[in-house]
């Protein structure tokens, strides 16, 4: 199995990196579940670690729904870390809980990068078209929990889902993962798990929870 660790700080992505992750999700603001990083953390990570790291681009907590100026602010940033991210994590939806997918699609083309469709694909009305609009749009991985709550809780749907992507899609579970649970969830399936690998409640990355996840 593969393991992605949301790292919301340049310390928790080097604990990540020397613990075994195979994959970091790069991102800021932890109390509203992630957005767009500081360029400069980015920077410092590529001189000092080879692991891929991917870069969320969200200009704010809250729905998926977005404004001209910050479809807008989503394009700069992408252009402005697209020299030094391995790719890319976003999710837009519209006003009636649908994939946007010309929205979608035009920062995937914009990226020239893989890229991940986040957490948004749980707000959906409709699992299987929204999975082949996400498909559609280009995107190489879905990150999700098959709805709300934590992975763990959608167990049933999200093997479903990994079912249904049949090699078309990665369907990597999030939300929750930890070691206690992640056997169980593998057995859905999937090959990627993504996990914040925080067991205290704070910001940061736990060294041995990481090595216990990739056990």
């Amino acid at each position: 199995m593969k393991l992605e660790i949301a790292c919301f700080n340049y310390e928790s992505a080097i604990v990540a990196a020397r613990s075994g992750a195979d994959r970091i999700e790069l991102c800021a603001g932890f109390e509203v579940g992630g957005t767009t990083p500081d360029f400069e953390i980015l920077k410092k990570l590529k001189a000092e670690i080879e692991l891929p790291i991917y870069v969320m681009i969200r200009p704010r907590g809250g729905n998926f729904v977005y404004s001209d100026s910050e479809f807008n602010q989503m394009k700069s940033e992408i252009e402005k870390f697209g020299s030094l991210a391995d790719g890319f994590v976003f999710g837009i939806l519209d006003s009636g809980s649908k994939v946007d997918v010309e929205r979608n699609s035009e920062l995937v083309q914009l990226t020239g990068k893989p890229c991940t469709f986040h957490r948004a694909f749980d707000e959906v009305d409709d699992f299987d078209s929204a999975l082949e609009d996400v498909i559609l749009c280009g995107f190489s991985n879905i990150l999700t929990s098959a709805g709300k709550g934590n992975a763990i809780d959608n167990f049933g749907k999200l093997s479903d889902l990994v079912r249904k992507s049949d090699g078309k899609i990665t369907v990597m579970p999030g939300g929750g993962v930890r070691s206690s649970n992640i056997e169980k969830l593998k057995t859905s399936g999937a090959n990627w798990f993504h996990s914040a690998a925080i067991t205290d409640g704070n910001q940061s990355v736990d060294a041995n929870e990481t090595k216990k996840l990739k056990l």
